[in-house]
């Protein structure tokens, strides 16, 4: 895992907290063209971002698995989270495991196709990959009462 140092967080804008911790890890998944359901953490201590880089980092108080349902995986985001982004891409991403057939598999690259086909691809470092679509990792908005039958 990347070191966190001083002189990285001096140049970095670090935000504390779970509240906005989330809000910041989903605003920058969406400003750089990836699901903002990507990253379901909780109880996040600390978000940073290095833009110069695209380094960012996200604290959690400790390890998450989550199932993402429509695809029936199950992933693991260690209480430390680190990754370089840029459009349409997480690259050197430490931190996060998938499960495939009873092995954890670390990642190490996510990307979206430009211009968008539907896809998201996942990399492990030995350069496997998988794709699976972009909608299983989207946020399901909470409070659109319009398509709540009367």
């Amino acid at each position: 895992m990347a070191l966190i140092t001083e002189e990285l967080k001096a140049n970095a804008e670090i935000y504390y907290g779970d509240e906005l911790g989330q809000e910041k890890s989903k605003f920058l998944l969406q400003e750089v063209g990836l699901p903002r359901g990507l990253l379901p953490l909780e109880d996040i201590i600390e978000c940073g971002y290095v833009k110069e880089t695209g380094f960012v980092w996200l604290k959690q108080k400790k390890k998450k698995e989550h199932t993402f349902d429509k695809i029936g995986r199950l992933v693991s985001y260690a209480p430390l989270v680190t990754a370089y982004v840029e459009k349409c891409k997480i690259k050197k991403l430490t931190g996060v495991k998938t499960k495939e057939f009873l092995i954890w598999i670390t990642l190490s690259e996510i990307y979206v196709n430009d211009p968008p086909t539907g896809k998201i691809t996942f990399k492990t470092p030995a350069g496997l990959s998988r794709s699976f679509p972009t909608s299983a990792f989207e946020l399901e908005e909470v409070g659109d009462s319009s398509s709540i039958p009367s």
